[in-house]
């Protein structure tokens, strides 16, 4: 654990990202780049004058996780310019639902990061950190993303108020006008993420620019019925079982005093974006699985390939603070009237299903990291 140490964090966002801002500036100085200081991504100004929050990501989806061992040091080989910053390595383990269907204009979701408490049996863990977004759909360039975190009290009211208060003018009256619609239950996917920092310099293409790069490797199940329970086809209440690589552009280091203009620094953005794509897609040529959906709108294949179809979605009318409780007194289990449905024992099972686990946070981490 000595040579990770953020992952003694993982209760603690506060003190990991103020830990990882640390290490990463420590990380710039020891490439010898004095007087540099730290940028976050700008907002992307389209063509009619809008400033868009934009997410610069890509990711590639691989059959099972273990395809990515090593791949730290695969991509320092394969790119020029490209350095891991070192101990930067944290771990995630949360689901995610699906929180509008396949018709909807955007992708909206709730997240909570699951952790377990101190000596708590391992096949128990709770949410914290919930947060609502909303994203334009699919995997296409440069997507828009709007995320809040909203407090457990809130669960249940309109979140668009908080979207309002994050980002003011920079909310799009489509996505303002989204978020104000109820939010329904489509389905939902387990996840653990092992999660590291990186950083790119190639100056013949982005001059004294230093671009800061979020990796990370996810792997997930997702849900064969929207209120995860069994699933005579799939023989199992998981349907599929997947892994990610993502790399997301987190901001820029740039000279004090240094101005760069809205096109240089996004041409920065996508210029590192291909690089690392590059690479990945020659050494995964024969793995990639070719989808162009989201994660989150995998959930929503995931389930409707299963038989399940939007007039059960709508009678089954899941709620999502109904899934921070561990009984309701709205569910109950079809065998038996008198017992309520624990909907943390149905989540976890997107992580401990024995035929389906998910390696350890801890073994992610030795994965990518073995060379």
């Amino acid at each position: 654990m000595t040579q990770r140490p953020l992952l003694r964090h993982i209760r603690d966002h506060k003190a990991l990202f103020l830990e990882i801002a640390r290490l990463r500036d420590r990380a710039v100085g020891e490439l010898g780049l004095t007087n540099y200081e730290f940028h976050k991504t700008p907002k992307f100004i389209s063509s009619t004058g809008e400033r868009l929050t934009i997410e610069p990501e890509r990711s590639i989806i691989l059959p099972t996780t273990d395809l990515l061992r090593g791949v730290k040091s695969k991509l320092v080989r394969a790119i020029d310019g490209f350095s891991i910053v070192p101990h930067s390595d944290c771990g995630y383990r949360y689901p995610t639902a699906a929180l509008a269907g396949k018709d909807a204009p955007f992708i909206k979701r709730l997240r909570s990061e699951y952790f377990h408490r101190v000596d708590e049996d391992r096949s128990i863990c709770r949410p914290v950190n919930l947060s609502f977004g909303i994203k334009s759909r699919g995997k296409a360039d440069n997507r828009q993303e709007y995320e809040v975190w909203v407090p457990e009290e809130l669960l249940e009211e309109d979140p668009a108020p908080l979207l309002v208060n994050q980002y003011g003018e920079d909310l799009p009256d489509d996505v303002r006008h989204f978020a104000q619609q109820p939010a329904l239950i489509h389905g939902w996917m387990g996840v653990k993420r092992a999660a590291f920092e990186a950083l790119f310099r190639p100056p013949a293409a982005m001059g004294d620019l230093l671009l800061c790069v979020g990796m990370s490797v996810d792997a997930y199940n997702i849900g064969a019925r929207p209120d995860l329970s069994f699933s005579p086809e799939a023989d199992s209440s998981i349907a599929v079982s997947n892994a990610e690589l993502e790399w997301e552009i987190m901001g820029y280091y740039a000279p004090i005093g240094a101005h760069f203009d809205h096109d240089t620094l996004w041409a920065a953005i996508n210029h590192t974006l291909e690089a690392i794509g590059e690479p990945l897609n020659t050494l995964y040529a024969n793995d990639i699985i070719p989808i162009m959906e989201s994660k989150t709108e995998r959930i929503l294949s995931t389930i409707e390939a299963h038989g399940a179809r939007p007039e059960d979605i709508q009678r089954l009318n899941l709620r999502p603070w109904e899934f921070l409780q561990t009984s309701s007194e709205h569910r109950v289990k079809s065998q038996d009237p008198n017992r309520k449905v624990n909907f943390l024992g149905r989540l976890n099972r997107l992580f401990y299903q024995p035929e389906h686990q998910l390696p350890s946070i801890q073994f992610l981490h030795d994965l990518i990291a073995d060379s």
